[in-house]
């Protein structure tokens, strides 16, 4: 059966949405992409027709139309366009972080489970083939018992993001990302972080306490001019380091070095096709429950930037 899909909110996100939708649509057959709808007009018309597909005046018109539907609006519009589109009937993935407050996110995870609706969260970074590969090798035991995971994601600051800090926005990544490598969940966050140039956070150092006795690490800003995103696994057998731009993966045990290039794939892809699977067995990968804990260590991150100390995980 084909999926009937759509998308709401096509800004520069969105509209990666609309091309990994319509290039799904020509190479698998598995779903039709039927339109887009943003509060844009103009905008939305212009990327249905670069796509084939159809900009539909309003989200309700184009829920009535859909079995499923990405949501790439600004973090504040979670809540009342993924409400619509629960109530509507509609599967949907929306993008990190799933809310702005926990209370919106709980308020979402409820509806989902009231309708019978999957509600996944877009933390890409998750299905980029850098972090599979990386998790593949930690599972595998070769670099022992994980101590320490570390993460790096810096870089200048991206226009389009107006309405949340460094630590939401980018750092979320690395608490999910870190957290699914250890495949457990943080009890404690402390954070530095402060605002230079921006209208909110723009760079933090977080830390982040796995029970009983290991750390996971995140430096993020969006000062630095270059793009670095990188990934540090430390273990009673070794040391692992990933590159993501680069591709590249990096073992060190005693004075053996092993290093490999990690084959290319669009996370957002890879993360598309598992909504797919998650609408059709129910079994989602990164479910509402997931994306309300990273929204917890980051808001908890912030809390304790704001209160000069540790802060437990609610």
């Amino acid at each position: 059966m084909t999926l009937q899909v759509g998308v709401i909110g096509v800004g520069a996100m969105g509209e990666n949405h609309v091309r990994n939708w319509s290039q799904i649509q020509t190479e698998t057959g598995l779903v039709q992409l039927v339109g887009v709808y943003d509060q844009n007009q103009e905008h939305a018309g212009i990327v249905a027709a670069k796509y084939d597909t159809q900009a539909f005046p309003s989200a309700a018109a184009l829920l009535g139309e859909i079995d499923a539907v990405s949501i790439a609006v600004p973090t504040t519009l979670h809540r009342d366009f993924t409400l619509e589109a629960l109530q509507a009937g509609a599967h949907v993935l929306v993008e990190k972080p799933i809310a702005s407050t926990i209370v919106q996110a709980e308020e979402m995870a409820a509806a989902a489970l009231a309708e019978g609706r999957v509600l996944m969260v877009g933390h890409s970074e998750r299905f980029n083939p850098v972090v599979t590969t990386f998790k593949k090798r930690i599972d595998q035991g070769e670099l022992g018992e994980i101590v320490s995971i570390s993460a790096k994601r810096v870089g200048p600051h991206n226009l389009r993001i107006r309405d949340v800090g460094v630590i939401v926005d980018l750092g979320v990544h690395d608490i999910d990302v870190i957290s699914f490598l250890y495949g457990s969940r943080a009890s404690r966050v402390f954070a530095v972080s402060g605002v230079r140039l921006h209208p909110f956070e723009d760079y933090a150092s977080i830390s982040m306490y796995f029970p009983p006795d290991r750390g996971g690490f995140i430096d993020t800003n969006w000062l630095t001019p270059k793009k670095v995103r990188t990934l540090v696994a430390v273990g009673t057998k070794g040391v692992a380091e990933a590159d993501y731009i680069d591709r590249t993966l990096t073992i060190l045990r005693d004075e053996e070095s092993i290093s490999c290039r990690i084959p290319a794939g669009e996370p957002l892809r890879l993360e598309l096709l598992s909504f797919l699977e998650a609408v059709a067995t129910k079994q989602c990968s990164v479910d509402a429950d997931q994306g309300i804990y990273n929204l917890k260590v980051a808001l908890a991150a912030q809390e304790s930037a704001q209160r000069g100390e540790s802060v437990e995980i609610g």
